[in-house]
Formats: structure tokens, sequence, C-alpha cells
């Protein structure tokens, strides 16, 4: 069996430039090929059993509500129970596999999607509403995530070679980080390639089995890629795909006592509920359940008078309206100097106004927002805006056979307004005025969340202050407040946004491991 490995030097799985003809007929043509594929039914796998129900979940285009993604199979308790049977008993061989081996799965998967990248692009554009550019991101930041924890897992088993343990004579002394058990992944549908499989393969790699239980809105892609990990060879009973519902699935598996670990992103009421859920130590649980939440955030971009404007401006408008606004690092908050404040607000609605709208996979700048909930949301948020601000773009539904919502602007925002404080998830930008830079920023601290922030300004005093003072996980300096890199941004928030988990960094695998040190009286 292989211990050792040599790996290159991690490196960030490069975007793709649709401006050029090659790339962009490439899209087109896998676009087509997927479309060819829709429709199919997905089971739930519970080891290397397939699982058909009668009771299924109909994943369709949120950008064209005619067109079926695809059916997936809702499990039950009584299948939930299955799995976590099957799981328990998998754990037992697959934690012994060497740390080596387990990332070679990964490898290998990582190197299965790039080669059909612009076919999991393209199911992201029809299940989730993404555009080309956001969708190219979500699977290049999923192959990142398999190629990181790869490398972080073979750092980690050889850590006591490494980074050797202070010595004391007459001892060998070795700390070892192995597997906690059996996960449950619970993943959110606005990352639902990138962040599913993320969370999922930081679990398996560091040994663990899991049972995955993807957003209700995207389990086609969710199920796409578990049929990946079973073609690379992953054994059976490691990765169990269990769609269902929240409280029939979810709960039931948040609450069994044989549950080792949750790894969440979503709500912070959803996050909140299973975090109180977890604590309680059910008959027959020998162990604390460890939460790895990430719950959202009500981010904000700052800028100063100092500031390049039209930078500052661009870099709000893609904070806040990215993939349609359904980012937890979603700018949704601008806060701007009062001298400057008329001049970047009326640049942000010019740039506001030239994002088209229609299909993600005509590649608009704007598609539609995850589903009719979601829309309802909004709207009743952009009800409120009305009368907490001043409209200046948008408003309103858009027009196409789907759930589009045009991109809105309120200013002259109060900041203790709602639309200021509150997650809306959509196409909803709240614009704040504050007197000078040090107001700017205890605006942009007044908050709940405290997720993503930028500050835009050429004052190095006070590009110091707010590096130091600006209270989030990740906070950008003249640039916009979204696309962490895996790597290069470790990505995780405080307060109500969640555990500070630091996905894509060099600790998050410690998450789903637990020490154990190792010592030996030498004769």
């Amino acid at each position: 069996m292989t211990t050792t490995i040599q790996v290159s030097p991690f490196k960030n799985e490069p975007f793709t430039d649709f401006s050029m003809e090659e790339n962009k007929q490439s899209m087109y043509s896998a676009l087509a090929k997927v479309k060819k594929e829709l429709g199919r039914k997905y089971p739930i796998v519970i080891g290397s059993e397939k699982v058909f129900t009668e009771d299924q979940t109909v994943s369709i285009n949120p950008g064209n509500v005619d067109e079926i993604i695809g059916t997936v199979s809702k499990g039950s308790q009584e299948l939930a129970e299955k799995a976590m049977q099957v799981a328990l008993k998998t754990f037992e061989t697959w934690k012994k596999v060497a740390p080596v081996e387990r990332a070679e799965y990964l490898f290998k998967a990582a190197d299965l999607m790039r080669q059909r990248k612009h076919e999991f692009s393209s199911y992201l554009v029809y299940e989730s509403g993404k555009n080309w550019v956001e969708a190219d991101a979500d699977t290049a930041e999923a192959i990142d995530f398999m190629e990181f924890y790869a490398r972080e897992m073979i750092r980690l088993s050889e850590t006591s070679i490494h980074q050797p343990l202070t010595k004391i004579e007459g001892e060998d002394n070795q700390i070892s980080y192995i597997p906690l058990g059996v996960g449950i992944v619970i993943s959110p549908f606005n990352f639902p390639l990138a962040i599913m499989a993320g969370t999922t393969v930081a679990a398996i790699v560091s040994g663990n089995t899991v049972i995955l239980k993807p957003a209700d809105a995207t389990p086609v892609i969710a199920a796409k890629f578990v049929e990946l990990m079973e073609e690379v060879g992953l054994p059976s009973g490691v990765l169990n795909f269990m769609p269902g519902d929240g409280i029939d699935v979810g709960e039931y598996l948040v609450e069994h006592p044989k549950t080792r670990f949750i790894s969440f992103t979503g709500s912070r009421a959803v996050g909140c509920r299973i975090y109180e859920r977890a604590s309680k130590v059910q008959p027959g649980q020998l162990w604390l359940k460890r939460v790895i939440a990430e719950m959202g955030g009500k981010d904000g971009v700052v800028v100063d008078e100092t500031a390049d404007l039209d930078a500052a401006a661009a870099a709000i408008v893609a904070s806040a309206y990215g993939f349609q606004g359904q980012k937890c690092s979603a700018g949704s908050r601008a806060i701007i100097v009062e001298s400057v404040y008329d001049q970047v607000v009326e640049k942000v609605v010019e740039l506001t106004a030239n994002l088209s709208i229609g299909l993600p996979e005509e590649n608009f700048s704007i598609g539609p927002v995850i589903d009719q909930k979601s829309v309802d949301k909004i709207m009743s948020y952009i009800e409120i805006g009305k009368m907490e601000g001043r409209l200046l773009t948008g408003g309103s539904r858009a027009a196409g056979n789907g759930f589009y919502i045009e991109p809105t602007i309120f200013a002259d925002v109060d900041p203790k307004a709602r639309i200021m404080q509150e997650e809306i998830f959509g196409p909803v930008l709240a614009i704040s005025k504050a007197a000078d830079w040090k107001e700017a920023i205890e605006i942009y601290n007044d908050t709940e969340y405290g997720l993503t922030g930028a500050y835009h300004s050429k004052d190095e005093e006070r590009i110091n202050f707010a590096l130091e003072n600006m209270h989030c996980g990740n906070l950008y300096i003249n640039k916009k407040c979204t696309g962490a890199l895996v790597g290069a941004h470790p990505f995780g928030g405080f307060n109500m946004s969640g555990t500070n988990s630091k996905a894509g960094g060099y600790d998050y695998l410690l998450l789903f491991t637990q020490a154990k040190l190792k010592s030996k009286k030498l004769s």
C-alpha cells in the first residue's frame, strides 16, 4: 500500500475566459449536452444500494419554470436510520485507510471534474440559475476544495514529522489527527457544488463517513457529484446520499445519538436550531456533537472620501448583485462618507442600470432567484424598503418565465432600518450615509453578523484602523466583499455568521478530526 505521495504545491483552478470564442463554444456545447440529460430520475444512495421512492422532489429551472432538471427520491426516517447504520459500519474500515490513500480519491475526483468542468457548470446554470461566470467559479472552487483538502490531509498525517513536539529525554511523543465518526452534511442551494462538495470531501478525506442532505432546490447537482465519487471508486458507504425533508430527515439525523458532527451551511434561523438540537445529549450518546456552521451575513462595503470612487462603485455593484445577491458574502449594505455620497450613489445606480436580466443559459448578468419562497421574501423586504429608504432603481418583479427580480437600490437608509440589519438574500442594496470614515466603520459594525466586509480608501492610517476594527471574518481592502479563493482567503465569519470555520484554510480539517497524543517511554 502506498504510504507516501509527492504532490505539487496547491494552485487555484483558473477561471474560464468566456470572451474567447473557443471557450464560449465549449460552454454552448456543454449546455446542449446537459440539456439532453435533463429530466432523469435520481435515487437515494445508501452504501451500494440505490433506492427509488414514491415521494420525490421535482427540481425545476428557476429561470424557466416549465423545465424539469430532474426528479430526486426523498428520504424518510426509516431510510435515514438505514443510512446511519451503513455509515457506522463503513466508518470502522474507512478510518483505517491511510490518509494518503483517502487523498487519492479526491485527486482523482478533482481531475475528472476538471475534464467535465463545463458540464458541471451547465448543471449549475440550469438548476441554480447561475450565469456562466458564477457557475464556472462555483465549479472551480469545488475542484480547489478537493485539491486543497487532499493536500491538507497528507500534511496533517505528517505533522509529527514536520512539526515535532517538544523533545523530552527518554520519550517518543507523537500527535496524530484521527477521524471523528459519522457526519451529517447539510448543504445550501447558493453554492450547490462548491460548498456541498467542499464540506463533504473535507469530512471524507479526514477519515469520516458522511450522510449528505442536499438543499431541496438543488439536489440534482449533488446527485451528479455523488455519481462522480462513485466513478472514482470511493468505497460504498463512505458517502451516503439522503435528500429529504428538513424535519423528517435533517432533524432526525441531527438529533441521532450516533451522529458525531454536523456540517451546515444555510440561514441563521436553521443554523441556530441545529446548534440547539445538537447540543442535547441523547440516550446512548458518547460525545458532545461538533457543529460546523456557516449561517449568513449582512455584509457591507465602506467607502471614504479618499477612495477611487469608480472602483468603489464597481465593487459595490459586484458585491450586491453577483448571483442575484444570493451569497452569504453579498454586499447588501453600502456605507458612504457624506462628502462623496451623492457621487458614489450616482455611479452605483448607473452601473446597476446596465445589468441585463434574462436566462442564465444565455449568460445574462442577472438571472432568477432560486424559488417562489425566495421571491416572496425578497419582495416583502422591498416593500419594507419603500418605507425605510428612497427607491432609486428596481423594486419590482422582472419579465421572464422564472423567478426574476429587478436589481433594487434604496438610498438614505437609516443604519437601524430593517433592510440594513436583516439578511434579505436577494438583489437588494441599502445605502447609508456617514458623517465621516470612523462613523462609517461604526455603522458597518452595527450588525449581529460578521462575515465579510470591504473598505475603500487610499489613506493607509485609515486602512490600518479598518483592518483592526471592522469586525468580520473576511475583510477586503479596495476590493469587493465576495469571491473568496481557497487557500488564499479562508472563509468564515463571526457572531451570528457562524462558527468561523474558515473553509479553504489550513485549520479547516481540524474540525473534522480529533488530536491523539501517543507518548512512549524509551527503554
